[in-house]
């Protein structure tokens, strides 16, 4: 049976409704990117995002560019399972944000038990059209107006995890409960296998 709860957001002040289905939280977008936004940098609109939240000093720029887990894990200084890797697909023609760990990959059979739909990663010259960040910084923060997000339930292992800023040498800092909170995710799902899983 749901149940009707109240949940206060840090970014604009006021509650929101959210329907609390048996582990899963749902919970509108706190924030999109408007018309006027669309030409900003990718890091500019998560700057933008986070501004005058409890967020906004924790974005990094780091020395290098990180285009892999592995890579953005060695200029972070962690783990490449603690990277929370946001990955892109089409569920009947819209397009969602599944956040993961980054030793996860995407189990089919989990996938389509949650969304009844095959996998369909959006394509790499795709991405920034239909999120609003181009490959390297995509992340659940100024997304476009539409973008559903989802966290996997992969990232509750971890107390820190650090996620993507918009741009492929920005990186933010967040408890999976932060993340959960600063991305306006829908719910905690369970898409992802692990090493050493089916």
């Amino acid at each position: 049976k749901s149940t009707i709860s109240k949940r206060k957001t840090p970014f604009s002040g006021v509650s929101f409704s959210c329907k609390k289905e048996k582990s899963m939280v749902y919970c509108p977008k706190l924030h999109h990117q408007t018309e006027n936004e669309e030409e900003k940098m990718s890091i500019e609109l998560v700057k933008a995002y986070f501004k005058g939240t409890k967020y906004e000093e924790r974005i990094t720029i780091q020395p290098t560019l990180s285009d892999t887990v592995e890579h953005a894990a060695q200029v972070i200084g962690c783990e490449p399972r603690e990277i929370a890797k946001t990955m892109s697909f089409l569920v009947d023609d819209e397009p969602i944000l599944i956040v993961c760990a980054g030793d996860g990959k995407i189990s089919n059979p989990k996938y389509r038990a949650f969304f009844h739909k095959k996998a369909a990663m959006i394509k790499w010259e795709q991405v920034e059209d239909y999120i609003g960040h181009a490959p390297g910084g995509v992340c659940p923060f100024g997304i476009k107006e539409g973008v559903k997000v989802y966290l996997d339930n992969s990232l509750l292992r971890f107390t820190t995890v650090y996620a993507a800023a918009g741009e492929a040498n920005a990186t933010i800092a967040l408890s999976p409960e932060e993340l959960f909170e600063a991305s306006g995710a829908l719910a905690w799902i369970d898409v992802c296998k692990l090493p050493g899983e089916e």
